[in-house]
Formats: C-alpha cells, structure tokens, sequence
C-alpha cells in the first residue's frame, strides 16, 4: 500500500510578506471557485498516484525485484516532494501562473514517462537510471502542487491555516484513492501502460489549465495567459501524437529488445507473453518471453526440461502433479511415460496455457500435450491451489517448473511453507523436481532453495544442467536474438523426497533422452557438491523472504 500520509508539500501558514493577500477577482461566487480549486487537488492527487503507480509497475516489470523497485520509486518520489514544496516558495508571488506551469510540465513528463522508461529499456538495456529521474522530477512537481494551491484557495477565502490544510488534504487523499483503484482497474486492462500514462496527463493537462486560464485568469498579465495556452495546447498535441504512434512504437521496441521476428505480443492479466520466430519455421526456432524474459528456447529447452523430470520420474509416478508449466514442455516429457495416468498442470495464466494450445509452433514444440486425455488444467496460483482444493490429494511425482526465485512475485512459490504444502501432496516414496536458478552463477540462490527445502523437512539431491558446472551433452547455444556460439544456459535443479535421499538417475526403460543420463546426473551432483557453501544458507520464509 503507497504511503501517502507524507506531504505533498511543505504547508507554511500564509505570510503575507511576499504573497498576494488581495482578494482574487473571481467569474463564480467564491465559494464555487472554493470547490473548483478543491476538484482540481482531487483530480491532480488522482494523476499523480498514477504516475506513481505507472513508475513501479513498470519498474517491477522491466528491472525485475518489485521490492526493491517499489522502494526505489516511493523513497525518490517522497524525497522530491519536500524539494518541490521548498522550491515552490519562489512561486509564491505567482501562484497562477507557477501552478500552471507546474501542472503542464507534469502532465507531459508523466504522460510520457511509461514511453520513455521503455524506450531506455529497449535501446540502451536497461531503465534505472530513467526509473530515478523520473521518479525524482515528477516527485518534485507533485510537491510543488499544494503549497501553490494553498496560497490560490486562501486569495479565495482567507481561513485559518489548519483548516485550508484539512480542506486540501481531504481532497488530496480522496483523490489518490480514486487515482489507485483507476490504474489497475480501469486505465491498465483498458488502455495499457502506454496509452495510460497518456490519458492521464491530458487529463492533468486539462485540469490544471482550466482552473488557471479561467478561474483565475485576472490574475494573469495577457504575456502569461498566451505562454500558458501555448504550452498546454504543445502538451496535448505532444501527447496526442505520441498516442497515434504507440503502437508503431512498440512494434520497434519490441523488435530492439527481442530481436528476430516478434509473432505473437499480448498483454495478459499477469504478464506480457511474447512469442518470437519465423511464422511456419520450426519449433526449434520459436522462443517464448514472459515480462522481457527468456522463459523458453525451442532451440535447447529439452536439455532444461529432460533434466528437470526425468530423474523425478525414477519409481512410481502414476499421478503427476506440475506446478506452472503451462507452455506444455515439462508436461510433454511426463507424457512420454506410457504408465502415466494423469497429469495436473496447475498454472496461474490462463493466457499462457491458451497460447500453448493454439499457437502452432509452440503447439508442436510441446507435441499437443493438452490434446492428451491424461492431462488436466488448473488455472490458478500453485500456492492457493496446495493450500485449498489440492488439501487432500496426493501425487508420486511433484515437478515445480516456476520462474527464477529471484524475481519478487515468484518468491513465496521457493518459501518453506510452500514446501511444506508440496511435502504433503507427496504420496510415501514420492518425488518433488524444482526448478533451483542458476547454479553457476547465482549459487546463494541455488542454495538457499536447497536449504529451503531441507527445513521444510526433505531430503535433497542437488545437480545442475546446461552450465559451466554440468557434465551434460550440451549442443551450441544462441543469444535471445538468435546468435550461435553464447555461453551454456545455466540451469540448476533439486531432487528432493521425504523419507530418503533420492537417487539421480534414470531407469533404463525411460523413454530415449538426447541430454540426460544417470551418467550426467551422478556428475553433476558432484561437481554441485563442491560448490556448497561452507555452513549452508538460511532458509526463506514468508515473513522472511531471503532471495534477491
């Protein structure tokens, strides 16, 4: 929940040494203006919680951590504030004309700040360095809003200092309210990031410049009506234009970032899927982004997902439970099991499992595994689904095929509880495969899932894939772009079971593998082994998340 108890600005009684103390001349009764000044504090705090919100989603979803963006975002923001309110005491002697030009300026940086952030992202690789300015200029203009309405409603009806703050403040927070339900339900699954932002500075624009132009007009020189006009008739057709454009903007963007030939982009409830590759190529040339991430490469996944369920498939494994997985590809490997009798793929996307049933080459990379009678769908969060429904069901073999534990949302599926819930679907000598991070190069993550594990009372067999530490048949790889010849994918695993340390290996009717071997697994735990951290690492938990 944003904080938004901290001022927007620095509210100094009314001095009357340097601010205008005169009666404004007014077209309505002051008491109307009384109100119309109010519904512009309303509509304003509505916009700039936008532009707030607007930063950390984008922040979460194009840096990755969302703790730490939405520390970044609020701190900087909050810290501009105060700057604002200090430097708005220059404007005092022009509250008309300083607020309008405040408000112009905000509504064009905020409109264009989701453009601009993205564009960062796209072109120069990353965004944090623009995630800060922004944050920090727009926190600026946002504190410099109040004190400047403070002096504008007091030229209205002189009252006390604490009851003009009340007044304000009332609006102000009325209209964050309004401004945070609006974005995740109204301008995002409407109008997206881009075209939102938009919208909501000319919205600001309109607000801002109506309530100066008009209500207080008189107290403008003709000079500084005409600049007024003229900027906020630049801001709008700026941000009219740049919304015509949007979409050939982000089919560039789409293209710096993800190279090759972008066929299928859609903005779900949950995240943006991407599908790259050559329409009617082969499946070994799709690829498959979730937020910006490389989540599947038709050219080498089968090394992840053959390394990630066969050595969980040694034993019974009648019922198999795979928690995320709606591309299709870890469920396949379960398929090819002809003693399997079902298969859950409980995933939160709806979209993602849509697209693996329709989409031709992801199809066919997945071998129609939803077309299989076996297979089930749970669209829902794995977590809530082994707490509530899934309570009493019981499974030979658990595959967790989830994101990396470091990215934020994806952080309570790596907890011990969620452990603890996965241990007590397990059926008495059953398995549970997860998906660990990256060994070789994020090992206090690898080994704090490992340690994560053990305290939710499993016994683990750690091993590797794919990387520098892994001895197993690795073919050349290729850059998200497509390039041959980058480093090996870095792929780490953890077999774990409740009543004995599990064995890696395959049995000798397991279906024919092209990169697993008991061989390449017994290997791979050893070169894992001599890695371990002295000492282990802490276990993460709920209220004590350890990822980063």
């Amino acid at each position: 929940m944003i904080d938004r108890s901290a001022p927007r600005g620095v509210l100094p009684a009314p001095d009357p040494r340097g601010v205008q103390t005169v009666p404004a001349a007014l077209p309505v009764h002051p008491r109307t203006g009384r109100l119309l000044v109010l519904a512009t504090v309303f509509v304003c705090a509505a916009c700039g919680l936008v532009y707030e919100l607007e930063l950390l989603a984008l922040g979460s979803y194009l840096i990755g951590d969302s703790v730490t963006q939405a520390s970044v975002v609020l701190s900087v923001m909050v810290f501009a504030m105060g700057v604002g309110s200090l430097l708005a005491k220059r404007l005092r002697r022009r509250p008309a004309f300083g607020f309008g030009v405040i408000e112009a300026g905000l509504a064009l940086l905020g409109g264009l700040s989701a453009m601009a952030l993205y564009a960062s992202f796209a072109w120069l690789g990353e965004s944090r360095t623009a995630l800060v300015a922004f944050s920090f200029t727009i926190g600026v203009l946002i504190g410099a809003e109040i004190p400047l309405l403070m002096v504008l409603i007091q030229r209205i009806r002189r009252q006390d200092a604490g009851g003009a703050v009340a007044d304000l403040f009332a609006a102000d927070y009325v209209g964050a309210l309004i401004g945070g339900l609006a974005f995740p339900f109204l301008l995002l699954p409407v109008f997206g990031q881009l075209i939102g932002a938009m919208v909501t500075g000319a919205v600001n624009a309109v607000m801002g410049g109506a309530l100066v132009l008009w209500l207080f007009r008189r107290d403008l020189t003709p000079r500084c009506r005409r600049l007024l006009v003229a900027a906020n008739a630049t801001v709008l057709a700026v941000l009219a234009s740049a919304t015509l454009f949007v979409g050939d903007f982000e089919r560039v963007a789409r293209r710096a970032v993800y190279g090759g030939e972008v066929r299928v982009a859609v903005q779900t409830g949950v995240q943006e899927l991407v599908l790259t590759g050559p329409s009617g190529g082969s499946p070994r040339s799709l690829d498959l982004y979730l937020d910006g991430r490389l989540r599947v490469s038709g050219y080498d996944e089968y090394r992840y997902h053959e390394a990630l369920v066969h050595p969980a498939m040694t034993g019974a494994h009648a019922r198999v439970l795979v928690l995320g997985g709606g591309d299709g590809l870890a469920a396949r490997e379960v398929l090819r099991y002809r003693d399997v009798a079902s298969v859950t793929v409980v995933e939160l996307d709806p979209a993602v499992v849509r697209l693996a049933r329709t989409d031709p080459m992801l199809s066919a990379l997945n071998d129609r595994a939803f077309e299989d009678p076996r297979l089930g769908v749970v669209t829902q969060d794995a977590f809530a689904w082994l707490r509530g429904p899934a309570a009493g069901d019981r499974f030979d073999v658990i595959v967790s095929d989830l994101p990396d534990p470091g990215i934020t949302p994806s952080t309570k599926l790596y907890s011990q509880e969620f452990y603890g819930l996965a241990a007590r679907a397990l059926k008495p000598g059953g398995r549970l495969a997860v998906h660990a991070g990256p060994l070789a190069t994020r090992p206090r993550t690898y080994w704090t899932v490992e340690s994560t594990l053990r305290a939710a009372g499993l016994l683990t067999s750690p091993y590797s894939a794919g990387g520098r530490l892994s001895g197993f048949a690795a073919g050349p790889d290729r850059t998200p772009g497509g390039a041959v010849g980058a480093p090996p994918q870095d792929w780490g695993f953890v077999l774990a079971a409740l009543d004995r340390v599990p064995e890696l290996r395959v049995d000798r009717d397991t279906p024919a593998l092209r990169a697993v071997s008991t061989r390449a697994l017994q290997d791979a735990a050893r070169d894992a082994a001599r890695v371990r951290p002295a000492g282990g690492m802490p276990p993460s938990t709920l209220p004590h998340p350890r990822y980063t």
